[in-house]
């Protein structure tokens, strides 16, 4: 007989698949998954040969997501419950190579979201961004549904996917899950490429050298989010009950907005020492395609999400673990 009552730290185990673990997200995204699922049910992917050392902790292979038929037969005899999608071009590296961030961007989602039609995979967690939004849409509080009229070839390969991702789900049932990610800050990894980089970037140059210069002008207000609380609200959508994700384009989500400004401010409160100056290139016109500020009332609703980090603890948490060796 089966005892009646399961043990109080008793998971259910399950095989997770993360594509494009080597990136921001993905490495912090595999780290935090292999907490709670086992490090050996969580394999991390990457078009790299060798993983980082931060992810030997458990499996990791070699994955170029372009290449469709290793994909899929990896996948098919592999059999991962849950398949986090992560691989892309991010917003100023597409701009520099728009034909092959198309591809990479649409291709590799293509080839998910048919296995998932198949039955080989149960649930897909996709990322979107804010990038899907444009200079017409409300800048301010910006709303879950609204006009979408982006500007950027990372934003128009985020805004087909959300389409492709909810038509999926509404013709052949395919359980996608997705978040339009604000920008991110984390200490783990490096700047990966993204507008919104400004905010990683600032705080190695505030301990290396105790100045910076921003590539976007001081009072470019944009949504930001501490790395920690994304990556809650990533595994908090993917294990929500099924019946609580109501939008599955992608929901709006939030943490904080600030500009240069205010985050050059709350660093020199911590170190007085700091100085910025400002000199504005080619993402300043990306930054200004995009929202101040996003309404996320959506998912606090539907499943529960909730911030923790404000500013202040962003910054400390920031300065306290930043590893300038990491500079080159």
């Amino acid at each position: 007989m089966f005892p009646l009552f399961l043990p109080f730290n008793f998971i259910v185990m399950k095989k997770v698949l993360v594509i494009g673990a080597g990136g921001q997200i993905g490495t912090e995204l595999v780290l935090e998954l292999r907490k709670r699922f086992g490090n050996n049910q969580v394999i991390a992917a990457d078009v790299k040969e060798t993983c980082s050392e931060a992810l030997s902790n458990g499996p990791y292979i070699q994955m170029d997501v372009l290449d469709k038929e290793n994909v899929r037969e990896y996948i098919i005899n592999e059999k991962p419950d849950d398949v986090y999608l992560l691989a892309a071009l991010l917003s100023a590296t597409a701009e520099k190579h728009p034909d092959f961030a198309w591809k990479l961007n649409m291709e590799g989602l293509f080839t998910i979201l048919e296995l998932a039609k198949e039955g080989q995979i149960k649930k897909i967690f996709w990322p979107s961004s804010i990038a899907v939004f444009g200079p017409t849409t409300p800048r301010d509080n910006t709303p879950q549904y609204t006009v979408m009229e982006p500007t950027t070839i990372y934003g128009i390969s985020k805004l087909a996917g959300e389409r492709w991702c909810e038509y999926y789900f509404n013709k052949y049932g395919v359980d996608v899950r997705s978040i339009r990610y604000p920008g991110l800050i984390s200490y783990t990894s490096l700047p990966g490429g993204g507008t919104t980089d400004y905010a990683v970037d600032i705080f190695y140059h505030a301990k290396k050298t105790g100045t910076y210069t921003s590539f976007l002008n001081e009072e470019s207000a944009l949504p930001m989010m501490y790395m920690e609380d994304a990556i809650r609200a990533t595994i908090e959508l993917m294990e929500a009950p099924k019946e609580n994700v109501k939008i599955r384009s992608s929901y709006n989500l939030a943490g904080l907005s600030f500009t240069p400004a205010d985050l050059a401010n709350a660093i020199q409160k911590e170190q007085g020492n700091f100085e910025i100056t400002y000199a504005p290139d080619f993402r300043q016109a990306i930054a200004d395609s995009w929202p101040n500020s996003i309404d996320d009332s959506a998912a606090k609703n539907d499943w529960g999400w909730r911030e923790k980090y404000d500013l202040h603890q962003m910054v400390k948490t920031m300065l306290e673990n930043v590893d300038i060796s990491k500079l080159n």
